[in-house]
């Protein structure tokens, strides 16, 4: 019976990308509140399984209301995930089951852990990064489907109904209607673009930067229509 160590495992670690909803309360909060019961009506599904950071940067801490904003939003079913843009220390606060910080979120892909003499060789240039073929789903995707490709773009063959979701690590392309949700560009990608050839998503984003239903030109609701950046701003243009 041999006494030699057995060799150690390799450790593996992959990144993953997610795209966080920032929510940006302003006072009064009363009202803001009824606004954003407006919108889970129009959606009902638009803020379920979906991580939120708070940014409470344009309240102050003596907002009336604040004390109870957040049990608010937990009853709405709002998943907050982190809280920025105040001072736990603000009494209206104190309450409050303050969410471990989250730092940064733009990661996706593979990540290898760098072999020992690999991390001492000098000037060793990296590995480009690998580009992945586009994902093409053939038919349909239904409300409560998710699809996922993080390392390129993904074709519908078809479309995207409500409550739905795509997310892509590059563009998407929906030849349908797009009613559910659209997620471009995860891993950095500011040029990804979405593209229907029926606009009536609920939820547009890339990179990031995102736009909701309300925020599309009524003029191009149920048009042929494209969405990009510009000026870390999202657009929505016609397609013809």
């Amino acid at each position: 019976m041999s006494d030699a160590p057995r060799p150690l495992p390799r450790i593996r670690a992959r990144g993953r990308s997610f795209l966080a909803l920032v929510l940006s309360p302003e006072a009064e909060l009363d009202d803001w509140l009824r606004g954003l019961d407006a919108q889970i009506a129009r959606s009902p599904s638009f803020f379920v399984g979906k991580p939120v950071i708070l940014d409470l940067g344009l309240l102050s801490g003596d907002a009336e209301g604040l004390a109870s904003f957040y049990p608010a939003l937990l009853e709405r079913g709002v998943r907050v995930i982190g809280i920025e843009g105040a001072d736990p220390a603000w009494p209206a606060l104190a309450e409050w089951d303050w969410p471990i910080a989250f730092e940064g979120g733009r990661a996706a892909g593979t990540v290898e852990l760098p072999d020992e003499d690999a991390a001492e060789a000098p000037g060793a240039a990296p590995a480009p990064p690998m580009s992945a073929p586009a994902l093409i789903v053939e038919g349909p995707i239904r409300s409560g489907q998710s699809v996922l490709h993080p390392e390129g773009d993904v074709v519908v063959v078809g479309s995207v109904a409500s409550g739905a979701e795509i997310s892509a690590g590059g563009s998407v392309h929906v030849y349908g209607t797009l009613r559910g949700r659209a997620i471009a560009g995860m891993g950095g990608q500011t040029g990804a673009r979405i593209f229907a050839a029926v606009m009536k998503a609920e939820l547009l984003a890339i990179d990031g930067y995102y736009m909701i239903a309300e925020e599309i030109a009524p003029a191009l609701h149920g048009r042929p229509a494209q969405a990009m950046l510009e000026d870390d701003t999202m657009v929505v243009r016609s397609l013809n």
